[in-house]
């Protein structure tokens, strides 16, 4: 996962918890949902993206002798 990629997610994570938050604060649902939604997202791609680099550092090490 390059630096870029870890940056987007987080930023995406981020965002997502302050509108979840401001939701809450305004008794908004659909800002609070929109929220959980966008950091969970944001979550999955960050451990899709740490699954695929485990995966890469076993081949390596198998690869490498």
């Amino acid at each position: 996962m390059s630096f870029t990629d870890k940056a987007k997610n987080k930023v995406e994570e981020l965002s997502g918890a302050a509108k979840e938050r401001v939701g809450d604060m305004t008794d908004n649902e659909r800002m609070r949902a929109e929220g959980a939604s966008e950091r969970s997202e944001a979550r999955t791609r960050q451990a899709g993206e740490k699954v695929k680099d485990a995966g890469r550092d076993a081949k390596d090490a198998f690869t490498k002798k």
